[in-house]
Parts: structure tokens; sequence; C-alpha cells
């Protein structure tokens, strides 16, 4: 990366507000947010899908509008705490894209009731079950998606079996559903080395979605695709009907690395103090843990010992030191004892966080940063 500044004006520039900052904190790039919002909403509109972006990276009104180019549009949310939120300030359609929980469908139907539509995942009869009981005890129908496994192996049901096509078919004919379609995570993608192999990734993604819908004749299937990864790295949008990218918003050095983005894309890093400098150790205290930085590890498969962030001065000039361990407050970084020795007990250091989503989680406010100072602050919502 060499002394590029990623993002960021020169030190001399950056406002005398950092100082202010009470450390750890959460620092968005309000100009790099705004940028990744057009590019991505702007594939999706040339290529004449469904944009329904992710908001669980940032859980904000601010950034859900600047999705959608100002305005409230579809959403994908991650918790019914999300739905609940954005719905009270004017996001009406909205997908919740976890497989349901049956002890939820009593709020999840008195939500449904309050907007235009609330789509809901599932990926077993049993679930399945569960909503037909409901529906006999209340008379809520629901919008269903059933949820495929295209290669991640985390949830949803086998894309090439014949009891899934059923399962399809069952939801279709349920008198407590209406059947909208399939939806994929290519959550494998993270585990690419390359853009190369994201698209190849990308293509099993659509494969897996369309081979389906071809399977259940008749039926009207939205095609529903989903990763930063493959989102990112394609230049249109094929073979699905819309699509749901979350974490593009802020990015982070984990898809840097991986080749989802360039570095200069990630908007977010968390703003540390240095607490111990110990030049003859080689190393430094930062007033960052894993309760600023979460513990997700970095993108060993494809540079091992990454650490937990890219470590830069005040003007994301990154550094030739190590983020190498976290404790609940504590960030240990080892670098050269000469580099060391330049940042003494209150010198202000700021981390690119591996995983953007988690880290942001940790914090109740972001600072929103532009042209070099800090203008405000962003909350995000909390709670499941």
């Amino acid at each position: 990366m060499g002394d590029m500044a990623i993002g960021s004006p020169k030190s001399s520039t950056l406002d005398a507000s950092f100082r202010d900052l009470t450390t750890p904190a959460f620092v968005v790039d309000r100009t790099i947010v705004q940028r990744n919002c057009d590019r991505m909403r702007e594939k999706a509109a040339r290529s004449g899908v469904v944009f329904r972006p992710h908001v669980k990276t940032h859980k904000t009104m601010e950034i859900g509008r600047m999705q959608h180019g100002g305005e409230a549009g579809p959403i994908t949310v991650s918790t019914l705490a999300e739905a609940e939120c954005f719905a009270a300030n004017g996001f009406h359609d909205i997908t919740y894209a976890v497989p349901l929980a049956p002890e939820k469908l009593e709020r999840v139907a008195g939500l449904a009731a309050r907007v235009e539509r609330l789509n809901i995942l599932i990926d077993s009869e049993t679930a399945l079950h569960s909503l037909e009981s409901f529906n006999r005890a209340s008379g809520t129908v629901f919008d269903v998606f059933l949820k495929l496994d295209c290669g991640y192996h985390r949830a949803g049901v086998d894309p090439d079996a014949e009891s899934s096509v059923a399962l399809a078919l069952a939801i279709h004919d349920s008198p407590a559903a209406r059947y909208r379609g399939v939806l994929v995570h290519a959550g494998h993608s993270y585990h690419a080395r390359n853009a190369a192999e994201i698209r190849s990734i990308a293509a099993e993604e659509t494969a897996c979605v369309s081979a389906f819908a071809a399977n259940v004749p008749g039926v009207d299937t939205i095609r529903s695709i989903g990763s930063t990864p493959t989102a990112s790295v394609v230049e249109t949008f094929t073979g699905c009907d819309e699509v749901r990218p979350g974490n593009y918003v802020f990015f982070d050095a984990f898809q840097a690395t991986i080749g989802s983005c360039d570095i200069s894309d990630v908007a977010v890093s968390v703003l540390a103090t240095v607490i111990g400098s110990y030049p003859d150790r080689g190393s430094l205290v930062i007033d960052a843990g894993a309760l600023a930085m979460s513990k997700d590890s970095g993108p060993d498969h494809v540079e091992p010992q990454f650490g937990y962030g890219i470590v830069c001065d005040r003007a994301l000039h990154p550094l030739p030191l190590k983020l190498v361990a976290l404790s609940q407050e504590h960030g240990k970084i080892v670098g050269d004892p000469q580099e060391i020795a330049t940042l003494p007990v209150g010198a202000q250091l700021r981390i690119i966080p591996n995983h953007s989503c988690l880290t942001a989680a940790m914090y109740d406010c972001y600072h929103v940063l532009e042209a070099g100072r800090i203008v405000g602050e962003w909350k995000p919502v909390r709670g499941w």
C-alpha cells in the first residue's frame, strides 16, 4: 500500500475535532459511503433488477436513504429491531433475510400489518407448518422466500434435491403463504483469493437460482441474490431479479484484500489512542480492544497473520505496524522499534477494521467525516 492515503486528506488538513473525540471512536467517511452507494444502485438500475440493499452493516436511516439515492426503498434486514425501526421511518418494503424462528411469528405478523410488504425466509417443512398453525389461529398470510444453499453451507435447502422443489411447491400451495421465490447468499465468496475467483462464485450464485426456478415451472419465482464480493466484481447483474448487497457501503480490510474493492473504497476506520509505547519491546498498546474492533480474523487465506486490521496514521497512511492481539479494552501493535518511538502515549492512530459490519456493531454512534472534518453523528439501530 506504500505511503498512499486511503480516502482522507493529509494530516495537516484534518480538523482538530479528531482530538475532541473519545477513543475508541468509529469514523465514517460520508463522501466514500455516498460514492459506494451510488455505484451499486446505478449498477442495479443499468441491469434492470430490483435493488434491495441490506442494512445490517450500517443500521442507520441516513445510509439507508443514501442507498436509495435519498429516498426510502426496498431493503433487507437481519433483525426484527432493524425492520421495526426502518418501518417506523418510512421503509415499507422489507425482507427479513434470516430463517424465521417460530416464536417470532406474532411479532412478524404485527409488523407485516403495518407495512406494504414484509418478506420472511424459511428453509424447512417444520417452519412452514409453524406458519400454517399460526394462520389457522390468526388468519395471517405471510410473504415467503425459500432459502437455497448456493455453496456457503450455512443455511438453506439443497437446490438439487427433489425435496427442495417439493417444499417450494408446498409453500406456493399453502393457505398460509404467498410464495415469493428463492433467496441465496454466496457467503463462500469470502473464501476467494482474488476478483477472478469471486466472479466464478458469482456465476455459481446466479446459476443456482435460475436452475431452481426452471425446476418449478408455472410458478412465479423471484431470484434474489446477495453478497458484497459477488455484487461488487460483476459489471452487470444477470440471471437474477433482485440483488441484496450490504457490506459495500463501508467495505473493509477483508474486502479490499480479496479483491472486492480498492482500499480507497473503504469508508470506515477506528480512531484509537496510544496508551502504552515500548520502543525497547517494539510494541504499542492502544485503547481499542476486542470490544472496539471485534475479533474477526483477517483474510489469512490470502495474507497469513494479517492481524486485526490495517494500522494507519490519522490521515489513513498505512504504517509498517501490525495489530496482533486484542483483549477486552487493549490492542497490541508490534513493529520496528524506530517506528514505535515516533508514537508516544497520547498519539492517535486509525485502524481499518477487518470486518466493518461487526466493528460497527460495537458502537452506539458513528462520527461522520467530511472533507477532513467531523461534521456529525449517526445513530445505528441496536438489539434484535
